[in-house]
């Protein structure tokens, strides 16, 4: 099953998915969301306290929220916001990395704006039963930590991917990194991503192929969020989430270059 999936095969699965909607609660009770969505703002499942290697909110206190909203261990997600799907991807990333199975998480190819202009919209928040469901933070999935991004930078097989934007990259990034602004991936006007031949010829020409060990950061592991679900759709298979990113990288006094 696809890990992007577009607004005809939601409309297609409504009833066989949960739709997850990470927007603030203003957004979701006054401009309305997805029918049947529920609503966990991005807030909820982001940690202020360093935790992890990063912001991730803790195993058990995640259990609790997607609990909350009647969520089981095998439920098929599809999540979504109204900002190409950045947040909604940190979501299904957060999912991941607590042991949800990948192969259930979804990103809609757009967002909400996206979805309005085509399809129906709800304002009536639907009749939730919280249930128990199980996290614990998997131990050897994509996350890795500083020693594990020191480790790839000698590796010629692995490749490190900055995503912010070039401005912010060429202020100081991680020695031998190459950029990658997750919004190069996006049609912004459309809100959903770019053509898949666009996107690998993108790709290549920055020398991020499949073969290769992709080694992923930012600044606080929001934006790689939506480049790992991108490029585990389009197949790559050994990819690394750097949660620490820039924050963790220079307070324990990781060297950038310009």
């Amino acid at each position: 099953m696809d890990t992007i999936v577009d607004n005809e095969w939601v409309v297609d699965h409504l009833d066989g998915v949960h739709l997850v909607d990470v927007r603030d609660a203003w957004e979701y009770e006054g401009i309305g969301h997805l029918p049947g969505a529920v609503n966990v703002p991005f807030d909820s499942f982001r940690s202020e306290e360093d935790g992890e290697g990063g912001m991730l909110p803790g195993a058990a206190a995640f259990a609790e929220l997607v609990g909350s909203v009647g969520i089981e261990n095998g439920d098929e997600i599809v999540a979504y916001d109204d900002m190409h799907g950045v947040f909604a991807a940190r979501f299904l990333v957060t999912c991941e990395l607590y042991g949800h199975s990948r192969e259930s998480l979804h990103l809609l190819d757009g967002d909400y704006s996206s979805w309005s202009r085509e399809q129906e919209v709800s304002r009536s928040a639907p009749e939730i039963s919280s249930v128990e469901y199980e996290a614990s933070f998997v131990e050897d999935g994509p996350l890795v930590d500083l020693t594990a991004v020191e480790s790839a930078m000698d590796d010629p097989e692995s490749i490190l991917v900055d995503t912010r934007e070039e401005w912010e990259f060429e202020e100081g990034h991680i020695p031998g990194a190459i950029q990658l602004d997750w919004l190069e991936l996006v049609n912004q006007e459309e809100r959903g991503l770019k053509p898949e031949t666009e996107i690998r010829s993108l790709l290549e020409a920055r020398d991020i192929t499949p073969d290769r060990r992709i080694v992923l950061y930012c600044n606080t592991a929001r934006r790689i969020s939506h480049t790992y679900t991108v490029l585990r759709h389009l197949g790559y298979e050994h990819l690394a989430f750097y949660e620490g990113s820039l924050t963790e990288w220079e307070r324990e006094g990781g060297s950038l270059t310009q």
